[in-house]
């Protein structure tokens, strides 16, 4: 049989279906069918969940390895980490230890010597843990709302701190949450004090000159000033205790057209992120809560004899003053003359000491002015 004559076309038993363009432009349709009712109308979420749930094991066996090696790389790595910092947590202690030690014997000389200068006793601050629950919904300030509110004993005006200064301020106190306006508003002035020189400012809120700072306004442009100097609570304020840091200098900007100087201030407190803080109760507010200080016996004692015996004095001086103005003037002049008239004729003369004068001096009787006057003197 000739080449040419051969059928090439398939045998009728597999030329049967459908041709594959036609079967591309069905299932094309049908994905973007698919597609669109699953986005409008979540038909194939069902089939999508049972799907995930059939196929659920073969994932997390798949995962497993996985898992097992990243998890033993991290038990080594925390390991590690647990071991140094059980290496410097014990290193801390121990130069706590010894900071312990000498704050004891700090605080017993520090009571003594108030003690023997009659200082007044420094007040323990009562303070209550609370916790951030948000930030307020003012765009234009900064502050935070607390946990803690009048029921708890919160009151306005009390300082906030947290574990490294001073946050801020109770502005607003409900029966359940209290608001605290931070450092770094604009509306709010702490009183502070240069550690390094002591010198004693008030440090303003200035959230715009770096999103989250402070300035030090009114300091003269040769104050004795530095970048790094902390800055700490003066307590003159009665609100704030004195000793608590605030904020460090980060930038001083001294003009020639000015005679103050432009300050700018880093918080110490953590004022974005602070979770759990600590309202304390205002200094002024503190006279029934202060905690008795043990004083020094030896002291104590001087103290009490000192005490009797200005008591004593006081009570002599005034009998003294009391007879003084009561005695009668004519009763000590009468009896001048017999001890004149006692006296030896050749007894040199002596001068009378000088008598102190008398508010109202008695008037010389008669009789002492006609007196005879002694023999062997001259006239």
């Amino acid at each position: 049989m000739p080449l040419g004559t051969l059928d090439r076309t398939a045998p009728p038993l597999f030329n049967q279906g459908p041709s594959a363009l036609s079967k591309l432009i069905f299932f094309s349709a049908l994905a973007l069918f698919l597609m669109v009712a699953d986005s409008r109308f979540h038909l194939v979420q069902p089939i999508r969940s049972v799907i995930g749930t059939a196929l659920y094991p073969a994932q997390w066996l798949a995962l497993k390895p996985v898992q097992m090696v990243l998890g033993g790389s991290r038990y080594f790595d925390d390991l590690q980490t647990a071991q140094r910092n059980e290496a410097q947590a014990l290193k801390a202690l121990a130069s706590q230890a010894e900071r312990a030690s000498q704050a004891d014997a700090m605080a017993q000389d520090n009571a003594r010597l108030r003690n023997l200068l009659e200082l007044r006793q420094t007040t323990v601050t009562p303070g209550r843990a609370a916790e951030v629950l948000y930030d307020a919904a003012d765009p234009y300030s900064r502050k935070v709302i607390i946990d803690q509110g009048q029921t708890h004993g919160i009151v306005p005006g009390s300082p906030v701190i947290d574990a490294d200064g001073v946050l801020g301020q109770v502005t607003l106190v409900q029966a359940l949450s209290s608001e605290v306006t931070l450092v770094i508003d604009r509306d709010l002035s702490i009183p502070v004090q240069n550690t390094r020189t002591g010198a004693r400012s008030v440090a303003f809120g200035d959230a715009t000159a770096h999103g989250a700072g402070m300035e030090l306004r009114f300091m003269g442009a040769n104050a004795d000033l530095r970048e790094g100097d902390l800055l700490a609570t003066s307590g003159v304020d009665g609100v704030y205790p004195a000793g608590i840091p605030v904020a460090r200098i980060e930038r001083i900007e001294r003009r020639a057209d000015s005679a103050f100087a432009r300050i700018y201030c880093v918080p110490i407190a953590s004022v974005s992120g602070a979770r759990y803080v600590l309202v304390l109760a205002p200094v002024g507010d503190q006279a029934p809560r202060i905690a008795p200080v043990v004083a020094d016996p030896l002291a104590a004692a001087k103290k009490k004899e000192k005490d009797k015996a200005a008591a004593a004095a006081k009570n002599s001086k005034g009998k003294a003053d009391k007879a003084a103005a009561t005695e009668k003037p004519a009763d000590k002049p009468a009896d001048k003359p017999a001890v004149a008239a006692e006296k030896p004729a050749d007894a040199p003369a002596q001068k009378p000491a000088p008598a102190k004068p008398a508010a109202h001096p008695p008037a010389r009787p008669a009789a002492a002015a006609a007196a005879p006057k002694p023999e062997g003197k001259t006239p």
